[in-house]
């Protein structure tokens, strides 16, 4: 059923209403009205009181969101659907721990910051049913367990016999037993011990079960996927359109293993081009529902660690029966697209085909060939043609793209290589040359195609989304590139071709990766939707996941849609049934990605920690990327990120100027700004909160800093030295434990369009 309609019959009643008095009212079945209700309790548009009543939040003036807590007990409110952030107090929290998830009443009160405060109602979900960290007896058979996530502020207290066998200094997993209350603190039980905290591995399993993400599977998934691992059958090809006699190759990473698109290329007698995107059909073999099917839904993306990988399916499925590995008949849902000699798509077509791919081509090998590898030009004689001309389209495309004011943040990313016994042994920038621009051009093209194929057709659809950045973040935004030189204009009617010119501006210079890493922060994060909203980064009307059905959900669903509307259209059931199941679908999954990507950020800190562990006391030359009340950031070109903290700075006492994001002396005028180039040396590694101290190397300050006019400096009115606010606390600020943050901390990840 619709839930909008549950929401208007809630308003016309002016009240909370149980299930039973709406099912009467609306005359609908018992379960799908529970369904739908539940959907819109996990998307914070109604809930479901104590006595089991469905409210409306506006009926009982709460709002619905997430906790981000504090190591000092505080915390903050974060509003679901959008807002200011709200200041909860330690003791409005409530017995509440980050993450999560209330419902928040506010107070009317407000800090001397300016911040409104709230306090929690009630608790919706916990978070933390388990907490990883690291054990410390105390001598009597029990012990404590010290989080490694720093918002949490209270230890797990283990009772005498519930520790397993872990000894002071393991890392271990404590299930929660009892919550904060005004009578005791945080117990629970050991249930796993994860190993030494020294020992190799331990640091990515410890996030793998910080975030609980899925590392194995159950087995009779296992089973599953087992019994689906074999070849095509005859009688599978023959319903399908059989594309195994055209030249189509795939072109991943050396080590990928789980190949789910191919591409191929012709040119037609008109001099036009004909471009085919072949993507693995991962629907054909994973029915709805299946015990397959759960589990990839409850992943909701594959997990990428510089030691192993999380995949969304079993080896049997995404290494094997779905992955488009040469030479071997393989069942795919293809994109076929015509473009003129101007890179312009003309026309279209979406097919079932089987399909054999005549190479298994990495990046690297068609990046050399680009190069005129002759050895690699003579081995691929056969594609080699065909990839020239791919080149050549590639850079129509991206022109095109261009024109029309798509943003392209092209960031640095980290390559970690790790060591036989699984340490960082190297940190260096990840390569992106022609091959992966022409691999995403052709991808994005297609996700464009598909998405604006469907919804020509008006039906239920997900859909990859990506917002207009909101005014007051557009507003810090220009304030902080004015300190540079640079501005963005138009606030009131902002378009990517705006932040395009920006981005072009700063290319080539110290702060363009600084530059691009505020802008990209600025701007709204990508999720799935069941609304077209556009994508504004890319500048497109029409955007989806259809790519890579192996490694996330969407896609997947994607596939499903598009399938139905190839044989025979989507009936009105089927459409009610996907117009019900699409938003709590895109929420899950937009949620999944998030966790991934933290999950991935983390055990990308702390190799890169590992790594620098052995280069302490090693000079390096680095940017500020980010200042905070106590400190400033320092951005090495291999993208390791450590702090420099003003204490550590002689001859002065620094204070932080939020408003002009940077650092300055109080007595000499000495200045730290974002995008200086200073000289630092690496002091120390906290490996258990992932930080890298730097200190600046004796006449850095004077090389890497500009000087203000020799004038006593004032802090900001309403504050005293050091500064009460960080640049940036309340919304970005709330790192706990040594890990505060500005508003212009870099990002670290490129974006996931």
């Amino acid at each position: 059923m619709e839930q909008q309609t549950i929401v208007t019959a809630l308003r016309g009643l002016r009240r909370p209403a149980s299930l039973e008095e709406l099912q009467n009212l609306l005359g609908v079945e018992e379960e799908e009205l529970k369904d739908a209700a539940e959907a819109l309790a996990e998307r914070g548009e109604a809930l479901l009181t104590r006595k089991g009543k469905l409210a409306l939040p506006e009926q009982l003036g709460l709002i619905y969101g997430r906790v981000q807590g504090n190591a000092r007990g505080f915390g903050f409110f974060i509003p679901q659907n959008g807002g200011d952030d709200l200041y909860l107090g330690a003791e409005a929290m409530n017995g509440a721990m980050h993450n999560d998830k209330v419902w928040a009443r506010e107070t009317g009160s407000r800090t001397r910051a300016g911040s409104g405060e709230a306090e929690v109602a009630f608790i919706a979900a916990r978070a933390n049913a388990r907490v990883v960290g690291t054990f410390a007896s105390d001598g009597l058979g029990g012990g404590r367990v010290t989080p490694d996530e720093t918002k949490l502020s209270h230890d797990v207290t283990i009772p005498m016999g519930q520790i397993k066998t872990a000894k002071s200094g393991e890392k271990v997993v404590a299930e929660i037993t009892a919550y904060p209350d005004e009578r005791h603190g945080l117990e629970g039980r050991v249930v796993e011990v994860l190993g030494s905290k020294y020992a190799a591995g331990t640091d990515i399993l410890s996030v793998i079960r910080r975030l609980d993400l899925p590392d194995s599977f159950p087995k009779a998934a296992l089973r599953l996927a087992q019994s689906l691992n074999a070849p095509v059958s005859d009688d599978a090809a023959a319903r399908r359109e059989d594309l195994t006699g055209a030249l189509i190759i795939t072109i991943d990473g050396a080590d990928a293993k789980d190949l789910d698109d191919a591409v191929s290329l012709t040119r037609l007698k008109n001099g036009n081009y004909l471009l085919g995107v072949h993507i693995a059909d991962v629907s054909h073999y994973i029915a709805e529902g299946s015990a397959l099917d759960k589990e990839a839904y409850k992943r909701g993306t594959s997990v990428y660690f510089p030691d192993r990988v999380l995949p969304m399916f079993p080896p049997d499925v995404s290494n094997g029966v779905c992955s488009l590995n040469a030479d071997e008949k393989k069942l795919t849902l293809s994109c076929v697209m015509e473009l003129d000699a101007a890179g312009k798509p003309v026309a279209y077509r979406l097919a079932e085909t089987v399909i054999k791919t005549a190479h298994r081509m990495t990046y690297e090998d068609v990046n050399a060939m680009f190069a005129g590898d002759a050895a690699l030009l003579k081995e691929y004689e056969d594609v080699a043609p065909m990839l020239l001309e791919m080149r050549a389209l590639m850079r129509l495309l991206n022109a095109r793209r261009v024109q029309r004011g798509s943003i392209d943040f092209d960031l640095d990313e980290a390559k970690i290589a790790l060591d036989q016994n699984g340490r960082a042994k190297s940190v260096s920038l990840r390569e992106r040359g022609e091959a992966e621009r022409m691999i995403e051009e052709f991808m994005l093209l297609a996700n464009e195609t598909v998405a604006r194929h469907v919804e020509s057709l008006k039906l239920p659809f997900l859909y990859r989304v990506h917002e207009k950045p909101d005014g007051e973040k557009l507003e810090t935004l220009s304030a902080f590139l004015e300190t540079l030189g640079y501005g963005i204009k138009s606030h009131g009617d902002v378009k990517p071709m705006h932040f395009q010119r920006l981005l072009n501006r700063v290319k080539g210079t110290p702060e363009e990766n600084v530059v691009s890493r505020v802008t990209l922060r600025s701007l709204k994060k990508a999720r799935y939707s069941e609304q077209n909203l556009g994508h504004f980064g890319l500048a497109s009307e029409h955007y989806c996941h259809f790519t890579s059905p192996i490694r996330r959900y969407p896609d997947l669903i994607v596939h499903r849609i598009v399938k139905e509307t190839l044989r025979g259209g989507v009936n009105k059931r089927r459409a009610a049934r996907w117009a019900t199941y699409l938003p709590q679908a895109a929420l899950h999954c937009s949620n999944r990605e998030v966790v991934a990507v933290e999950a991935e950020r983390m055990a990308d800190n702390l190799k890169k920690c590992e790594y620098m562990l052995g280069r302490i006391g090693a000079e390096e030359t680095g940017v500020i990327s980010g200042v905070a009340q106590y400190g400033f950031y320092v951005e090495l070109p291999n993208t390791v990120e450590g702090m420099v903290r003003l204490q550590s700075i002689e001859g002065d006492f620094y204070v932080c100027d939020e408003k002009n994001y940077r650092i300055v002396g109080r007595s000499n005028g000495r200045v730290f700004r974002l995008g200086d180039s200073v000289k630092v040396r690496v002091a120390g590694v906290d490996m258990e909160n992932a930080n890298i101290s730097f200190e600046l190397v004796n006449g850095a300050a004077k090389a890497g800093a500009k000087k203000e006019p020799r004038k006593a400096y004032k802090t900001p009115r309403g504050e005293s030295a050091p500064a009460k606010k960080a640049a940036g606390e309340g919304k970005q600020k709330r790192g706990g434990r040594g890990r505060a943050s500005s508003k212009t901390r870099a990002a670290r990840k490129a974006p996931r369009r």
